[in-house]
Parts: C-alpha cells; sequence; structure tokens
C-alpha cells in the first residue's frame, strides 16, 4: 500500500525526527553578544599589555639644551623639535637616556657643540 503524505507532524513523527509543528527559533542575540564581550576583553589585554597611550603630553620643555615633552599620565619623556614643533625618538623615564639616544643617530644635533666655536 501507498502511502499518502500527510501533515508535517505524522510525517516528521514516521521518520522519528521527534519536531514539533511549532519548532521555536532560537534567538541570535546570546551570540551576538558573545562577540561583543570578547571583542572588548581583547581590547582590555592589548590596554594591559600596551600600558599608557601617551595620549596627553605636556608641552615642551627646555632642559640641557634640549627640548622634551612629558606625558602626563605615566611620565615618560619624548624629544620635541621646535622647528618643526614635533616630538620624535623613542619614549623613556631618563633625559640623560634620550640624549644619549639623540646623539647616537645624529652627532651634529648637539646644541652645545656651536657654543664655543668661531665661524668666519
Amino acid at each position: 500500500m501507498k502511502k499518502q503524505r500527510g501533515n508535517a507532524m505524522t510525517d516528521d513523527a514516521d521518520r522519528g525526527n521527534g519536531a514539533t509543528p511549532l519548532t521555536l527559533k532560537r534567538s541570535n542575540w546570546w551570540r551576538t553578544a558573545g562577540f561583543v564581550a570578547s571583542g572588548l576583553a581583547g581590547a582590555a589585554a592589548v590596554a594591559a599589555f600596551r600600558g599608557c597611550w601617551h595620549g596627553k603630553m605636556s608641552w615642551p620643555v627646555c632642559a640641557q639644551g634640549y627640548s622634551y615633552q612629558v606625558c602626563l599620565r605615566c611620565g615618560a619623556i619624548r624629544l620635541f623639535n621646535e622647528r618643526t614643533f614635533s616630538s620624535y625618538g623613542p619614549y623613556r623615564n631618563d633625559l640623560d637616556e634620550l640624549i644619549a639616544w639623540e646623539k647616537s643617530t645624529n652627532p651634529e644635533s648637539d646644541p652645545r657643540a656651536n657654543v664655543g666655536s668661531t665661524t668666519p
């Protein structure tokens, strides 16, 4: 005997699926919330490893013949070029280290080198 097609509930029951006629669709907001939470956790981890972003810098200060800026959040120092009005070089916590770095990268940059010299 040939079986005729019935409604979806009896067909699923015959197949053994156990599905109900009113299967509710699960919402995906839990998945979206999970993505947002993991993104925020990733950003927090990056901030923890990165430390200060040096976003708030002081006005240029001049000492020992060099101009520099100080980060107002962590105290890191960076050299400052008054001619181009921009900071340059690495961030350090000691001005003497920055001066040594500047002298090693650009030997003519020492502003005290021309103090006693007479040029014709």
